[in-house]
């Protein structure tokens, strides 16, 4: 039997506790029978623009960032496919198991949907759900279905952990302490810019 499930997909280089907040205020304010925290593994928006970070790192990440936070999974579907993540597939794909699809996604996430792969064709497939981000004015959204959740959203950004760890600051306020350990274990680092 198909469940309504929340697809919050991301690079999560590296997740923090702002991913972990989008994802609490959609799960708390939606109907949803499961919310996937959706690890992509080549994000096509960041190819060539940046050094991502290996995805079974940022998925091991991902999973310890959720660990103690129920109706919240990590979900390795875009790393198993393979190649550049497109929304659209794996929106479709879960579609295709019988399952109802709401995108999560932040403010600032929400203001470039427009540019995504095949934006028009998933307008018309999902509804998504929109969390407040500092910082970011709620975009208009002509040709989507919206639901605008409020949230009490961290102002934070992985560009900002990357930046701060890069410069050799802690940035122990933004991610959560296991995540923190499994940087410094595997020795990850963020080239300065």
């Amino acid at each position: 039997m198909g469940q309504r499930i929340g697809l919050f997909g991301g690079t999560f280089d590296p997740p923090h506790l702002g991913h972990l907040a989008v994802a609490i205020a959609a799960r708390d304010a939606l109907e949803l029978d499961r919310t996937l925290l959706v690890v992509a593994n080549q994000p096509w928006q960041k190819v060539g623009h940046r050094p991502v970070t290996e995805a079974r790192h940022r998925l091991a990440m991902t999973e310890l960032l959720v660990q103690n936070s129920d109706g919240l999974e990590v979900s390795d579907l875009e790393i198993v496919r393979g190649g550049m993540s497109y929304t659209i597939d794996t929106v479709k794909q879960l579609q295709e198991a019988g399952h109802e699809v709401v995108l999560i996604m932040g403010a600032d996430a929400a203001a470039g949907i427009d540019s995504w792969e095949r934006a028009t064709e998933l307008s018309r497939l999902t509804r998504i759900a929109v969390v407040d981000r500092p910082g970011y004015d709620m975009p208009e959204l002509a040709n989507w279905s919206v639901d605008k959740i409020p949230a009490q959203s961290i102002r934070v950004s992985s560009s900002q952990v990357r930046s701060s760890m890069s410069e050799g600051s802690p940035a122990a306020d933004n991610i959560p302490s296991a995540v923190r350990r499994y940087i410094d274990l595997h020795h990850l680092e963020w080239p300065a810019r």
